[in-house]
């Protein structure tokens, strides 16, 4: 995307952030909707054509069994004490039959009223086609395969003319990656889509609400009545009224129904099922929620279909390791030797170019910039603060002067291997000059029209862009097939040094060992130190709640937890075989049994976790086990109120990201506090430029940390 239409759309899509999607105070008119009072269960409020399905004008004040009935007002009666659920079909005035369905709400309780197929699909014949659709998805042998098979099987099971498998990007513009459509209609087969087409607030409906249905974009809304002082929160309400510039978009689109299912990964949104209709058309409830489980089995797959292709790359990445580590011997200088392996280097990352970097100067395999650009590179590289390597498919952005050396040089990985003579590899990939297709010109996504108000863009024509400066990305195993032979070089190097010390020292070799075991002895010395100065402030901590009235001896505890979490960093890091950085699967169930054992056999019974093992640099290890003894502490007392509760720990790893996931069952709800604990989590999270975010689990609270997993 060019400077121009990244601004544009910028600009766009902050516009329609500010959108208030989810209060429209408005349904949309093929069902009807009413307000509860939760007491006495009386109609406050209501929505909908009420004198033609119903044949009175208004049902505000009567008791919801007056309309109903009685047999469907005892059921709603029995569901008001529940989370939400179906009541029951009604007939309508005008002869067809509707789905009930009822959920809590802040104003009371929200009754729903929506049109259902009239000719419902027998239970077993619907789960039949589920589970065939399910089985194909298994079967198929690629991610792409998977979502070309569910856009047949949604097509199938909607009867829409169009069903696109649409995945966010980066950027967050999204590209249709699949497509099921009747010949009538476009295709938009690997089309892009610019952000703005689903802004921010859009995009946490669709992860909190996963279908949603517009039966005809030509609709008129039905105000809900009477008005209130405060709007009525519809983020959950399958009728809630649409914003308008998404209904001209639809129609400038050419669309008259559509359908959109979210496709939830690992509690993220993955992507949509979009579904276009050039007609009018319901989804009725029991196809929705038959939509919704076929969207679930489509998301297994998709991470299923991905962990195995991570699986089969590593497993193929470390065979090439140890072959390549294999031919390099230790009795010649380490950059000569990696200078003649040049094309296996490339091989390894799959590059186009390979570079060393040593003290004797630089030597070149492949496509690569000229020596002074790679020499430029390596010091640049030496500058940057993680200890990771250092991977871009646009080193322009990172590093404007690069833009000059883009032709052969728009991706690059490194590693640097520090010492005496340090040495960084660097491998490079080409420019590769993309042409995006876009679905209409992105630069005319959304614009301010008369007045200051928000108008889509009007055509939807193929639009082409030619986007320079980058190359294929870099997966995330082989960059840690890079880091894993950084480290086996730094080995080989470590061998060879210490044979020329061999060669040269032996007359002092006796002395040479005394002071290495003098050394040890003063590591060993100062850790023992460290650790009991910290097993004193934790036992004086303790000694001091003991005697301490409830309030404070409370929070006493919880410092003395705090100490123990640094406590045990700072223990793995003196073990032989940890090095500079941490086992944080490992780390992480020390540190929550300890968490558990200080709290209490009853507690230590309620905590699970299942982790990870990622490794991470000990000064940010000892920033998220501080975060997770705090998440733990803040759980125990906010969602149990001290009593035992189940507590489960979650530790995943994305490319370059982990996750943190702290989940109870308790009472839910999460404010934002100005005591200690919360201003350390806000300052913690902030050191490791994450972000930390609290989620409704149904029951109780689900805490993410999402941050890098370097520093870099």
């Amino acid at each position: 995307m060019t400077d121009q239409i990244a601004s544009e759309a910028h600009a766009a899509l902050t516009d329609c952030d500010r959108e208030p999607i989810h209060v429209p105070e408005a349904i949309q008119p093929h069902g009807l909707l009413f307000v509860l009072d939760r007491d006495d269960l009386r109609i406050v409020r209501e929505a909908g054509r009420m004198t033609s399905l119903t044949s009175r004008a208004s049902w505000l004040g009567c008791a919801v069994h007056e309309f109903l009935g009685d047999t469907l007002g005892k059921r709603l009666k029995a569901l008001a004490s529940v989370e939400q659920g179906f009541a029951g079909r009604w007939r309508a005035a005008n002869g067809l039959d509707y789905d009930v369905t009822v959920r809590p709400n802040a104003a009371g309780l929200v009754l729903e009223v929506e049109q259902s197929s009239q000719g419902a699909q027998l239970g077993v014949e619907l789960i039949s086609r589920l589970d065939a659709a399910a089985a194909a998805l298994e079967r198929a042998g690629s991610l792409r395969a998977v979502c070309e098979r569910a856009a047949e099987a949604f097509r199938a099971l909607t009867g829409y003319d169009r069903v696109m498998i649409y995945r966010f990007l980066d950027d967050s513009a999204g590209q249709v990656v699949a497509e099921s459509r009747s010949a009538e209609v476009e295709s938009f087969d690997n089309h892009h889509f610019p952000a703005t087409d689903i802004p921010r607030q859009a995009r946490a409906l669709y992860v909190r609400n996963p279908v949603r249905v517009i039966p005809d974009s030509h609709y008129e809304p039905q105000p809900l009545l009477p008005r209130a002082a405060e709007p009525l929160d519809m983020s959950d309400c399958g009728l809630r009224s649409v914003s308008p510039v998404h209904l001209q978009y639809l129609r400038n689109m050419g669309v008259r129904a559509s359908a959109s299912v979210s496709i939830i990964v690992d509690g993220e949104l993955w992507g949509l099922v979009a579904c276009h209709s050039s007609r009018p058309q319901i989804l009725p409830l029991e196809q929705r929620m038959a939509a919704t489980n076929l969207a679930r089995s489509l998301a297994r797959q998709i991470k299923a279909k991905g962990d195995a292709e991570l699986y089969r790359e590593r497993t193929r990445l470390r065979q090439l390791e140890h072959e390549l580590i294999g031919r390099i011997p230790v009795d010649r200088p380490l950059a000569d030797s990696l200078a003649a392996q040049g094309r296996d280097l490339a091989d390894l990352v799959d590059a186009d170019g390979v570079a060393v970097v040593g003290p004797d100067g630089v030597a070149r395999f492949g496509v690569t910039p000229a020596d002074s650009a790679v020499a430029e590179l390596a010091e640049w590289v030496a500058d940057q603060p993680s200890l990771r390597p250092f991977a871009t498919h646009v080193l322009s952005q990172r590093h404007p002067p690069a833009a000059q050396w883009a032709t052969e040089a728009s991706g690059l990985l490194a590693v640097r291997l520090p010492g005496e003579q340090p040495l960084t590899l660097l491998w490079f990939r080409a420019e590769i000059v993309e042409t995006v297709r876009w679905a209409g010109n992105p630069s005319t996504a959304v614009k301010d029209g008369p007045s200051g108000v928000l108008t889509p863009r009007a055509s939807f024509e193929a639009w082409s862009e030619t986007v320079r400066g980058r190359s294929r990305r870099w997966t995330p195993a082989q960059v840690e097939s890079a880091g894993r032979l950084r480290d086996a070089l730094l080995d080989i190097a470590s061998v060879g040094q210490l044979r020329s010390l061999n060669r040269t020292l032996q007359a002092s070799l006796s002395e040479r060992d005394l002071r290495l075991e003098q050394q040890g002895f003063l590591i060993r010395e100062v850790n023992h130190r460290v650790q009991n100065s910290l097993t004193l402030v934790s036992s004086f901590l303790g000694l001091q709640a003991r005697h301490a009235e409830a309030a404070a001896a409370e929070q006493l505890n919880e410092a003395r937890r705090r100490v123990r979490a640094v406590s045990m960093v700072h223990s793995r890091l003196y073990r032989a075989e940890t090095g500079a950085s941490v086992d944080m699967a490992r780390y992480f169930a020390e540190l929550v049994e300890d968490l558990g054992g200080s709290m209490g056999a009853d507690w230590l019974a309620q905590l699970d976790s299942d982790l990870a093992p990622v490794r991470m640099d000990a000064s940010r290890a000892v920033t998220v086990g501080l975060i997770l003894t705090e998440l733990i502490i803040n759980a125990q007392k906010y969602a149990y109120d001290g009593e035992p509760g189940p507590i489960r720990v979650v530790l995943e790893e994305e490319p370059d990201l982990f996750r943190l996931t702290v989940e109870d069952q308790g009472k839910g709800g999460h404010a934002v506090g100005d005591g200690f604990g919360s201003l350390m989590i806000q300052s913690l999270v902030g050191q490791l430029g994450g972000e930390l975010t609290y989620r409704d689990a149904s029951p109780g609270l689900r805490a993410v940390l999402k941050a890098p997993i370097g520093g870099g």
